[in-house]
Formats: structure tokens, C-alpha cells, sequence
């Protein structure tokens, strides 16, 4: 291949981020497995992996990155930090018009940048996304479930997950949850979120059991059960269930969560959801008297989305707030018992940053490097992931053209 340089770039956002796109090891091996590839790695105090460690492995560590080829970060760059000219990967969260983000689109446009972004690579046929950090907020979030569960009834004090080195230092806790009732729990989706919800469930012991044993039976241990879309939605018109159909049209659908409303007592969300889908129930629902769910781990957070009560998200430092069901109003966590407390950390993976990054790192060596480094060059995988090409929005996004407007 023809030389390439590849710039890790420090993560400028705050609080900063302590992910990275490489670890030094996957570093080392990008440069073995491409032949006229060169790393070289921004020097920053907040990575969880330190400039050190990127220099014993040879890695040329250094403050400034601008004469690089590729500028490789994790989240949004600060527009004020983005050098012009240049190609830049990292997630941009600006697709969906986001607001917060719209002047980060407006100065990469202006600079003449190439943006490629790592939420729209998909595979050959444009489905599955091939890199994310979706498994660790599921992993984070399940846990920090069962902690705000743990905290709100008085059972048991879990480490938080950012004080913990990493996944095997958080698994030395889960002992603790042996001291959980004959609670049900119930983890929404299927995806690679819910999936990292189920691992941590598992290994911490707790029995799976069917969707319709949760509902009609009861237990003398915890227990969960995982739903799928057709599980807690139907046609309105009452057609029988069709899943591609559910995506394509999700407004023609109602929600059916309500028989869940009455035994569970932990909800953990991990569903992907639409604005135009229903929500899993209302606000008024939370006034029922058989509205059993007393703890709410929101690990999609959507803010006003599939759950109504997520009127805000939360930060790692303080992770959760209570919902007064007869006010409708938020409260400090763990304030009243009869309260909804609710866990809505937007950047779970945060809390394991180097567990997270090596499943990263390894996901854009096998999946992403082939596409973008490939002997011929980039191909469709990394096209339809670029946004921007030298400062002019590329076909697939002309309909960001009135956002940055």
C-alpha cells in the first residue's frame, strides 16, 4: 500500500472522553498488517491509555498531529479544533440534525474537510453497522441497573463501573447481588446494546425464563426475561405482526407494554427507537396502581423518547434522578420510596474505557482498515460513511443542505 499516516488525535470535548479508536497494541498491529502505514499518536493527559504506553510499544507520541493523512478520534471534534483540509474519522452525531452539532457541520463544510463518520459504516449491503461501542453501554448499563436498584431498597452498595479498572475488576462486585428479592426484570431489544445487557445478567447468575412464564408465573429467585419488538407493540389495525414492516412504518403500531406494567420491577432498555414509534407507556400510566416498576435503567436515553419519564439524561459522577409520579416532576435520587428512579447515562461506555476500546480497536481492524486502506484504495463501505468530501456534502446527505443553511 502506498504510505499512509494515521493521527489519533486527543479527545477535545468536556469532559473529555477517555476512549480511544487504537489501542497502543492495535496500533502496533495496523502498522504490521499494512506495510507503509505509520501511527503517530496526540499527546493527551485524560486517555486511558497513556502516552507511555503508546511509546514502549515504539509509537511516536507527540503534541502536535497536522501533518497526518487521517485524523482518527472518537467523539465530535470541536469545531474550533478542526484543522482545514484535512480527513477526519470519528462520530459526529450530526445525521440527524442534531442541533448541538450543527456548527461542527457548518465549519467542516467551510475547511474544505472530508468527514467520514463510524455510525454509518455498514456492511456490503448497507445494513448492519460494523464498528460500535453498543455492547458496552449495554454491559455499563445493565450493571448500573442492578446498582440503582441495589442503592434505592437499602440491599447492597455496588462499586460504580468508572471506579472499577475494568470489566474484570467490576465483575470481582457482583457477588453483592445475591442479596437481591425475587425481583423481575425485563431487558427490551436484540441488538448488540441488549446483548451486553444479557452478558452481564448472565454471569452475575440470573435465571432467563420466557416471555410468557414472566408474565403468568412468579419465582422464589430473580429472574429476567428479554423482549423483541413484537413482544410490547401490534398493528393498530390488528394485521398480524411484521417485523420489517414495524421499522418501515413504525406509526402504525401501538404499544402493548402495559401487560409488563403489572410484574416488573426493574426495567433495563436497550431497544432502538424511532420518534415515530409508540412509546413503552405514558405518563398517566405511572399513576396506576398496579405500576410495579419502581427502577428504570434507560440505557438507549432518549430524552422524551420510548420512556416518557427520561426528561433529562445523567452524568457519570451522578447517574440518576427519581420521578415523582404524582407531581410528574423530577426529584433527587432515591428521595421518596414510592418515586421511579431512573438511570439515563448518555456515554455508558465511558465507564469501561478500556475494555471499550480494544472492542473497538479490534472492530476497525477487521471491519473498517480493509475498506479504507485496501489496495484499491476506499471503497463503497467507506463512501457511503462520508458525509463531506473536501468541504461539499456528498449525494447520500444533500438533505443536511437547510440544516447547515
Amino acid at each position: 500500500m502506498r504510505p499512509i499516516t494515521i493521527g489519533l488525535i486527543r479527545e477535545g470535548k468536556n469532559p473529555p472522553d477517555k476512549r480511544v479508536p487504537l489501542t497502543p497494541k492495535k496500533c502496533a498491529e495496523a502498522q504490521e498488517q499494512y506495510p507503509g502505514l505509520r501511527i503517530i499518536v496526540q499527546e493527551s493527559p485524560h486517555r486511558c491509555f497513556s502516552d507511555q504506553e503508546y511509546r514502549d510499544l515504539g509509537l511516536e507520541v507527540r503534541a502536535d498531529v497536522a501533518d497526518c493523512d487521517i485524523l482518527m478520534g472518537v467523539k465530535e471534534v470541536p469545531a474550533s479544533d478542526l484543522i482545514p483540509n484535512k480527513t477526519y474519522l470519528f462520530f459526529s452525531h450530526t445525521v440527524k440534525k442534531q442541533p448541538a452539532n450543527r456548527e461542527l457541520l457548518k465549519t467542516v463544510l467551510r475547511q474544505n474537510i472530508t468527514l467520514i463518520d463510524y455510525e454509518l459504516m455498514t456492511n456490503h449491503d448497507g445494513g448492519e453497522r460494523i464498528v460500535a461501542f453498543g455492547r458496552w453501554a449495554g454491559i455499563v448499563g445493565a450493571y448500573n441497573g442492578l446498582l440503582t436498584y441495589g442503592r434505592k431498597h437499602g440491599l447492597y452498595k455496588l462499586k460504580p463501573a468508572y471506579k472499577c479498572v475494568d470489566m474484570e475488576d467490576m465483575q470481582e462486585e457482583f457477588f453483592k447481588v445475591k442479596r437481591l428479592p425475587p425481583i423481575k426484570m425485563v431487558v427490551t431489544g436484540t441488538g448488540r446494546v441488549a446483548q451486553g445487557a444479557l452478558e452481564v445478567l448472565d454471569l452475575m447468575g440470573f435465571r432467563r425464563v420466557s416471555v410468557y412464564d414472566y408474565l403468568y408465573l412468579d419465582f422464589n429467585e430473580p429472574v429476567y426475561t428479554q423482549l423483541r419488538s413484537s413482544d410490547y407493540n401490534r398493528r393498530r389495525d390488528g394485521r398480524v405482526w411484521d417485523t420489517p414492516d414495524f421499522h418501515r412504518n413504525p406509526q402504525e403500531y401501538e404499544s402493548t407494554f402495559s401487560n409488563f406494567l403489572p410484574v416488573t420491577d426493574l426495567l433495563i432498555a436497550c431497544a432502538y427507537w424511532h420518534p415515530a414509534a409508540p412509546q413503552l407507556f405514558t405518563e398517566t400510566d405511572t399513576q396506576r396502581s398496579d405500576f410495579r416498576i419502581n427502577t428504570i435503567a434507560d440505557v438507549t436515553c432518549d430524552v422524551n423518547g420510548s420512556i416518557p419519564t427520561t426528561k433529562r439524561s445523567t452524568t457519570i459522577p451522578e447517574p440518576a434522578f427519581d420521578y415523582n409520579p404524582q407531581t410528574g416532576e423530577l426529584e433527587p435520587a432515591y428521595s421518596q420510596a414510592f418515586n421511579i428512579t431512573i438511570m439515563a447515562v448518555d456515554n455508558l461506555p465511558c465507564e469501561l474505557p478500556r475494555n471499550a476500546s480494544r472492542d473497538f480497536g479490534r472492530q476497525l481492524l477487521d471491519n473498517v482498515f480493509p475498506h479504507l486502506l485496501g489496495e484499491q484504495g476506499q471503497d463503497d463501505v467507506v463512501e457511503r460513511a462520508t458525509i463531506a468530501r473536501a468541504g461539499q456534502l456528498m449525494p447520500r446527505y444533500q438533505y443536511l443542505v437547510d440544516y447547515v443553511a
